[in-house]
């Protein structure tokens, strides 16, 4: 069984908060969390990540029991590029939304295994005993210079323009998505975020964090949260952890936007 749980906050500097997630333990046994950081002049990034997060959520919310883990894969890939679609249109038919677009990680669980879809520079990390590993590779600007070996490591973390992506959901007609499989385990934590988070926090307060016993699923991402708004909050925060119990209750469905 997975717990699950999201927090989202707007952060000391923004007044809009331009994040959306999502986490449910859907009806035929699977698990989806989303999260979305929008983009946009005019409020118009809380648009698109709120209909990205929407049309990924009620595509996804009739599944039929016992797919395999590849073919819920599939349907994420497809909900994920109908927002696409989405986020496009609306941009298109509105000028106050044009060139509006969102981020967006994504991952669907059945039981042990899952799928994970990725689009800009939100991330997924994955914590087991003690290690973290980021399963996502950002589609960034800063990134891009990163691994050209353009910047170094230092460089990349102060750049002032590591907020560009290179990639977003709704901008273009058509998009690439990572689709990135995923196997968890008994305590393995699945961690869902926007920069706002792995821009402030790193990854070794992040295992300190994911690995205390002292604390609850629900204290562990409230304290993710807190340390980013130590670190400045400069950007909306949004934080999502699954993880994989033997005898977890039933997820309750959140959503923050």
């Amino acid at each position: 069984m997975i717990r699950t749980v999201t927090v989202s906050d707007v952060g000391r500097v923004r007044s809009v908060n331009e994040d959306c997630t999502f986490v449910q333990q859907l009806e035929p046994g699977y698990t989806l969390a989303v999260v979305a950081d929008g983009m946009g002049g005019h409020q118009a990034g809380d648009i698109a990540s709120r209909l990205a997060v929407d049309t990924i959520t009620q595509d996804l919310g009739a599944l039929p029991a016992g797919l395999p883990a590849e073919a819920c894969g599939e349907q994420l890939k497809k909900a994920v590029l109908h927002a696409n679609e989405v986020v496009f249109r609306k941009g298109m038919e509105h000028t106050e939304y044009h060139n509006m677009g969102t981020t967006v990680v994504a991952a669907i669980l059945a039981d042990c295994e899952g799928m994970i879809a990725h689009i800009g520079d939100s991330r997924v990390y994955h914590y087991r005993q003690g290690e973290l590993s980021q399963l996502t590779d950002d589609h960034s600007l800063v990134n891009e210079l990163l691994k050209n070996k353009q910047i170094s490591k230092e460089e990349a973390d102060v750049h002032p323009h590591r907020n560009v992506v290179t990639r977003a959901l709704g901008t273009d007609e058509k998009v690439e998505v990572d689709m990135i499989p995923l196997t968890m385990e008994t305590g393995d934590i699945l961690l869902l975020c926007s920069d706002g988070l792995s821009n402030c926090v790193t990854p070794e307060q992040m295992v300190l964090t994911l690995e205390s016993g002292d604390m609850s699923l629900d204290e562990r991402a409230d304290h993710l949260l807190q340390l980013a708004l130590h670190a400045g909050g400069d950007d909306n925060i949004s934080v999502a952890l699954l993880e994989q119990h033997e005898d977890a209750a039933s997820g309750v469905k959140e959503w923050n936007s």
